[in-house]
Order: C-alpha cells, then sequence, then structure tokens
C-alpha cells in the first residue's frame, strides 16, 4: 500500500513539474549524443593522421624518407603486404599512440619553422632524428616490429643460416630486439661509422 503511494505520489509531482523532469532527461541525453559525436570524430581525425597520404603531405617526408621506403621490401613485395609510415612509427595501442601524437606536436613546430625543409637540413638532423626512433623502438622491444613479424611464426628453414643463428640467439633470450640489428631495413643509414650505427644484418629481410 505505502510502494503504490509513492509511486502516485512521484507520478504526481512530475506531471505537477514536467519541465523539470523532461529538462534533465533531454539533458543527459543530449550529452550523451554530444559524447559519442566527440569521440567519433576524434578518432576518426586521430586516424586520418595515420594515414600515408597525410605522413608524406610534407615534402620533407616524401622526399626523403619515404621515397628510399619505396625501394624497399617494406613497400613493395611478392605477398602485397605493403608497411605505411604510421604501421612502424606510430603504437597501435591506443594510449601509447596519443602518448605518440602528442610528442609529434614538435614535429609540427619543426614544420612551421622550416628545421628540414631542404635536403641540406635533413641530412643533417638525420642522425638525431633517426636515433630518437631506435631508441623508442629499443625501448618498446621493437613492438611495431613485432605487430607484423612474429617470433613464434618464423619459418627458420627459410632463412639463411646467419639469420636463424641470430634470431634463435637474441630474440628467444631477449638479449637484443629487432632494431638492433635492422636499423638499415626500410631507410637508409645516416652518415657514421658502422660501428657506432650497429652494422645492420647482411641478409635484413623482414
Amino acid at each position: 500500500m505505502h510502494a503504490l503511494r509513492d509511486l502516485i505520489k512521484r507520478y504526481w509531482t512530475t506531471i505537477r513539474r514536467p519541465s523539470l523532469y523532461y529538462s534533465l532527461g533531454f539533458l543527459t541525453l543530449g550529452g550523451f549524443i554530444a559524447g559519442v559525436v566527440f569521440w567519433g570524430a576524434f578518432n576518426t581525425a586521430m586516424e586520418l593522421t595515420n594515414t600515408e597520404a597525410f605522413c608524406t603531405g610534407c615534402h620533407e617526408m616524401r622526399d626523403n624518407t619515404y621515397a628510399e621506403l619505396k625501394s624497399t621490401i617494406h613497400y613493395s613485395n611478392r605477398t602485397g603486404v605493403h608497411a605505411k609510415c604510421s604501421d612502424c612509427h606510430v603504437p597501435h595501442a591506443w594510449t601509447n599512440k596519443i602518448a605518440r601524437k602528442m610528442q609529434a606536436s614538435k614535429e609540427v613546430w619543426a614544420k612551421i619553422f622550416g628545421v628540414v625543409d631542404t635536403r641540406e637540413k635533413f641530412l643533417d638532423k638525420r642522425l638525431e632524428l633517426a636515433q630518437h626512433e631506435w631508441a623508442r623502438f629499443k625501448a618498446n622491444d621493437s613492438l611495431e616490429c613485432r605487430n607484423c613479424h612474429s617470433f613464434e611464426y618464423m619459418d627458420f628453414t627459410r632463412q639463411s643460416p646467419r639469420a636463424q643463428n641470430a634470431h634463435q640467439k637474441y630474440l628467444e633470450t631477449g638479449e637484443k630486439t629487432c632494431i638492433d640489428c635492422h636499423k638499415g631495413i626500410a631507410h637508409q643509414l645516416p652518415e657514421m661509422s658502422r660501428a657506432d650505427a650497429g652494422e645492420p644484418a647482411a641478409d635484413a629481410k623482414p
């Protein structure tokens, strides 16, 4: 009986002041819809910045590192597996991706002020840029490499004896990671001694 009385009372209160209750409902629904729209737009913009067209929109990348990539097996190969810029240079995990995008704001600053807007400037800065990426790969155990190249599914019988030995010795034990040996697999190495750069594997193939 008390429950019925309370229900009638709540119903009567709602009828007497409908604007209060319906406005709260519409406000909640509107906030939810706005959140969904914002999230969708944010993710769409995020994915657009991961496209090859976006990455190569600046001549600094298009005429330098991208031009080099086009001559490698990561760009064109017998199986048709094509690695675009973001596959290697943007983490796939969402939180790490956001952190990398925030870090990339420095690259926007560099673009505005023409830090590497000529071939000569790019070559002068190349070693520093490469070292930043090598350090990132080293720190995350070459995660972006491992997103496509899994040690678990490697067919060692199709690798040279040297590659077999290196992969089994270093990758299985975690003593080294992919970038330690494959620095020159997708882009040319900077001008420096081979000892400083870390000599890439002779048969460095994906």
